[in-house]
C-alpha cells in the first residue's frame, strides 16, 4: 500500500511533465515552472527542505537579476528597515547594506557613537568583536543583532576603509540613538544660517522649518543647506522640504516606469522662504531624496549646489508586504529632475558587486579630487529651467562648484585616536569632571562657543590618554592634526553639554564644501553669475 501511495503521488507531481517525457514540448508560463520547480524539490530532494527557505532564496535570486536597489526583506529585517525613520533603538548608530558578502556603511547617525569615533560612510565593517562579518553572507538580522546590544556596552569593529589594505579598529559605545534629521543649526555670521540636515523622515520639513525660523528671528538673510552624507529616505519629505524654498508652479521632481503612469510633483503655493540665497553642500554619500531636493535647486535655479557629484541612487522603490511581515521593495519607476535628468547612475543588471564598486572607482578615477576627472556626456546635455544653465545628467547631481576631497588634517595618529575610543574618553571624562563649571559659566551654546578654549594642558592630557591607549605619539602627524583635533573636542563638548549641542559650529571651518559654500554666498556677485541672474 506504502509503495502505491508513493507511485501515485510521484504521478501526480510529473504528470505536467508528460508530454516533454513523450518527446513533445509544451508552453510553460514563468509561474507555473517556478511552483512546479518548487515541487521537483520539495518532493524528490535527497534530503528535507525547508520549503519558506527554498522560497525565499529564490525571490532573492530573481531580484538580483533586476537592479542594485530591488530587495526582499524578511519579517524581521522589515521591521528594522522602519526603525532608522520613525522610532528609537539603541545601537551603534550606522545605516547600512549587505552587498554580496560585505556589511557596507551607507550613513552614520549625526551625534550617534559610530560618527563620534570616525566611522563614515563607505567603510566596510570586516569583523565586530572578533566575529567575522564579510565573506558570511549573512542577512541583515544576523548583522543587526551582532551591531546592538544594551546601552553602555562596547563592540570593537575592525573596518576596511577605501582601497588601504590595513584594517581600522574602531571601540564603539552602544547608545539610545537619535532619530532627529535637523542634526545641527546655527548662525555662522550676523546673516548666515546654517542647517544641517541627516535623513528624510516623516518630520524632516518640519523640522526645518522650525530651524529656519529660528534662524530667521537671528537676523538670517541667506541659508547653507548641509546634504552631506545624507542617504535620503522619504520622497515626500524632500518635496515638502523643496516646498519652503520654491514657488507656486515650480516642478520638484517626476518619475517614470514601465507600468507606472508618470507622476509630476509640482508645487501649489509658495515656500516661507522663496527668495533668500541659498547654497546646498552635498558630497558622493548624498543620495535619493537628497538629489532630489539639490536637483529641484539647481533646475529652478533657486541655489547653488557645492561639493561633489552625488551618488546617483535614483529608483524608486514600491513596497510589497506579505502577508507573514516580510516585504519585497521593488522598482517601479526612475526618479527625473525638473529639467530632465534621470537622478540613477548606470548599473548593469545582476552585477551589484560591481554597483558597489563605483566609489571605489571615483576614488581610483581621481574624480574625488579633480573635476576634469568626471566624464560629461553631450547627449545628456539639459538646461535649467529659468536660466537655461547647462546641467548634465548620467547619474547623480552634478555641483556648480566642484570642491575636492581634503585628507591633510586626517592622519593615521587621529585616527588611531579616534579608533582607540581614546578622543571620545577623554571628552567624556573632562566633561563628567567639570560639568557644573562648564554649565554655570557658559548658560547656552551661544556663550559656550564665544569663551571656550581648548587649552594645551588640555591637549597634553589627551596625548597621554591616547599614548596609555597603545597609539605611539607621532609629533609631525600631530602637528599636522592639532588644529582639527583642537575644534573635534570643542565640538564633542558642545554636543555633550547641551541638548542636541553643534558639533559643525566647530569644526566646519575645517570641511572645504563649507567654506567653498561659505564664501559662494557671501559674495553676491559670484552667486549670482553662476546662477545665471541678471544683476
Amino acid at each position: 500500500m506504502k509503495k502505491l501511495t508513493l507511485t501515485v503521488l510521484a504521478a501526480a507531481v510529473l504528470l505536467p511533465f508528460a508530454n516533454y517525457i513523450s518527446g513533445q514540448q509544451m508552453q510553460l508560463s514563468p509561474n507555473n515552472k517556478l511552483r512546479m520547480a518548487e515541487q521537483i524539490i520539495e518532493n524528490y530532494y535527497v534530503e528535507d527542505v525547508d520549503a519558506d527557505s527554498v522560497v525565499q532564496e529564490a525571490i532573492v535570486a530573481m531580484l538580483k537579476t533586476l537592479d542594485p536597489h530591488s530587495s526582499y526583506s524578511t519579517p524581521e529585517e522589515t521591521t528594522e528597515l522602519t526603525q532608522p525613520l520613525e522610532g528609537k533603538f539603541s545601537g551603534i548608530g550606522i545605516q547600512f547594506n549587505m552587498s554580496t558578502d560585505t556589511v557596507y556603511v551607507i550613513q552614520t547617525t549625526g551625534g550617534g557613537p559610530s560618527e563620534k569615533v570616525g566611522i563614515m560612510p563607505g567603510d566596510k565593517i570586516i569583523s565586530a568583536n572578533d566575529t567575522l562579518l564579510a565573506g558570511r553572507k549573512l542577512p541583515n538580522s544576523k548583522i543587526l543583532k551582532t551591531l546592538r546590544g544594551e546601552k553602555g556596552s562596547k563592540v570593537k569593529l575592525m573596518v576596511k576603509r577605501g582601497d588601504s589594505p590595513e584594517l581600522l579598529e574602531f571601540i564603539v559605545t552602544r547608545d539610545d540613538i537619535p532619530l532627529y534629521s535637523v542634526s545641527e543649526a546655527y548662525m555662522v555670521d550676523d546673516k548666515t544660517g546654517y542647517i544641517a540636515v541627516s535623513r528624510f523622515a516623516e518630520d524632516t520639513p518640519k523640522e526645518v522649518r522650525e530651524a529656519a525660523v529660528k534662524l530667521l528671528g537671528k537676523g538670517m538673510k541667506q541659508l547653507i543647506i548641509d546634504l552631506q552624507d545624507n542617504g535620503g529616505g522619504y520622497l515626500g519629505a524632500a518635496c515638502q522640504m523643496a516646498a519652503d524654498f520654491l514657488k507656486a508652479g515650480d516642478p520638484v521632481v517626476y518619475t517614470a516606469g514601465r507600468n507606472s503612469a508618470p507622476q509630476h510633483f509640482n508645487l501649489d503655493s509658495d515656500g516661507i522662504l522663496p527668495d533668500i540665497p541659498v547654497v546646498v553642500m552635498v558630497n558622493q554619500y548624498s543620495a535619493s531624496a537628497s538629489e532630489i531636493f539639490s536637483g529641484a535647486m539647481q533646475d529652478n535655479d533657486r541655489g547653488l549646489v557645492v561639493g561633489r557629484r552625488t551618488f546617483g541612487k535614483g529608483l524608486v522603490q514600491r513596497p510589497f508586504p506579505f502577508p507573514d511581515g516580510s516585504m519585497i521593495r521593488l522598482t517601479t519607476a526612475r526618479y527625473y529632475t525638473p529639467s530632465g535628468r534621470c537622478i540613477q547612475k548606470h548599473y548593469d543588471k545582476g552585477h551589484s558587486e560591481e554597483y558597489q564598486l563605483d566609489m571605489l572607482n571615483r576614488f581610483n578615477s581621481g574624480e574625488l579630487w579633480s573635476a576634469d576627472s568626471i566624464k560629461l556626456i553631450d547627449s545628456l546635455k539639459y538646461q535649467t529651467l529659468r536660466n537655461h544653465r547647462t546641467v548634465y545628467g548620467g547619474g547623480g547631481i552634478l555641483p556648480d562648484i566642484f570642491v575636492p576631497v581634503d585628507t591633510t588634517y586626517f592622519t593615521q595618529y587621529y585616527r588611531s585616536m579616534l579608533g582607540k575610543g581614546s578622543l571620545n574618553a577623554f571628552v567624556l571624562n573632562y566633561v563628567d569632571s567639570n560639568r557644573k563649571q562648564l554649565t554655570r559659566k557658559y548658560p547656552d551654546e551661544d556663550s559656550f562657543f564665544k569663551g571656550f578654549d581648548v587649552t594645551d594642558d588640555m591637549l597634553q592630557a589627551l596625548i597621554e590618554r591616547t599614548t596609555a591607549d597603545s597609539t605611539e605619539y607621532n609629533e609631525e602627524q600631530w602637528n599636522r592634526s592639532r588644529p582639527y583635533v583642537t575644534a573635534v573636542i570643542k565640538g564633542l563638548i558642545s554636543r555633550d553639554l547641551f541638548e542636541r549641542g553643534s558639533f559643525s559650529r566647530a569644526t566646519n571651518m575645517f570641511d572645504p564644501v563649507f567654506k567653498a559654500a561659505l564664501e559662494a554666498i557671501n559674495d553676491p556677485k559670484k552667486y549670482n553669475q553662476l546662477l545665471g541672474n541678471k544683476e
